[in-house]
């Protein structure tokens, strides 16, 4: 049955709604929201986290998952900023047996609110977030020390997603966690979109050229950006080498003797698609 149009809702009656005060972090967060609607590949994805929105959820580390209707498991995914977190403990947070995004995420499931993990906040539970202590043991050696978790959808969307950012700052403020969950919604579309593009393991190019490999192409990105070896491998935290290495290959794979044939030779053939 469908409501009169001069029905009367008043949205104040059991909402408790959050404010954004200060002007300067409301227009840093209507830009977040505009940039957010460019965004559609992993490496669109990484340099928005690292503007407006790092001011707003300062983090170093974002672990990222997305669950279809298809699969029973989220399928995880990673950046990070810090030298002390890498694979060895993305592999160990993802664990389904005892990691610790593992465990947060069946936390986060019972009541589908942000739970901000940070053992100087005194544990508090409100309407639309959590604070809650952890094991401190487990935080050191998770490399994650604290973090706030989030998602968007359950068993019954067709697609979820649940993220969590880690390593934030020591005087992180509470209000983190509202404008977290405001943001949810764009993060899920944006995850979204990343994962539509990248949903299989190599992309084809023309039947003439070999294919690129999923991190051959985050690189050509930034080989069109004019990044150099050593700036590549500080923003995908590999080595110079190991840049050099894919570098190469890409080179080989386009048949093109340097960077900025690749470059040319990528954006022809649709391999990049930059931020305008």
């Amino acid at each position: 049955m469908y409501m009169n149009i001069n029905t009367q809702i008043d949205l104040d009656v059991g909402v408790e709604a959050f404010v954004i005060t200060d002007d300067e972090r409301r227009n840093v967060f209507i830009e977040v929201i505009q940039q957010s609607l460019r965004v559609s590949q992993r490496v669109h994805l990484y340099n928005w986290l690292q503007s407006g929105f790092q001011y707003l959820l300062g983090h170093e580390v974002m672990i990222y998952g997305i669950k279809t209707h298809e699969t029973e498991n989220y399928e995880f995914s990673y950046f990070s900023s810090s030298r002390y977190f890498g694979d060895a403990q993305f592999n160990a947070c993802i664990n389904q047996d005892d990691g610790l995004v593992t465990k947060l995420l069946d936390a986060w499931r019972k009541n589908a609110v942000p739970i901000l993990i940070n053992n100087d906040l005194k544990p508090a539970e409100y309407s639309n977030y959590s604070v809650q202590n952890y094991d401190n043991d487990a935080l050191v050696q998770s490399e994650m020390k604290s973090l706030i978790v989030h998602g968007f959808g359950d068993s019954r969307s067709r697609i979820s997603t649940f993220v969590a950012l880690a390593r934030l700052p020591k005087n992180i403020d509470t209000n983190c966690a509202n404008y977290f969950e405001m943001l949810m919604p764009q993060l899920h579309c944006v995850l979204v979109r990343v994962a539509s593009s990248r949903n299989i393991d190599v992309l084809s190019t023309n039947k003439n050229t070999q294919k690129i490999t999923r991190r051959e192409s985050e690189i050509l990105q930034y080989i069109h950006l004019g990044k150099t070896n050593w700036e590549i491998s500080v923003i995908l935290d590999i080595s110079a080498l190991t840049v050099k290495n894919h570098v190469q290959n890409i080179l080989r794979k386009l048949d093109v003797q340097n960077r900025g044939q690749a470059a040319l030779k990528a954006n022809k053939l649709g391999l990049v698609t930059l931020l305008k």
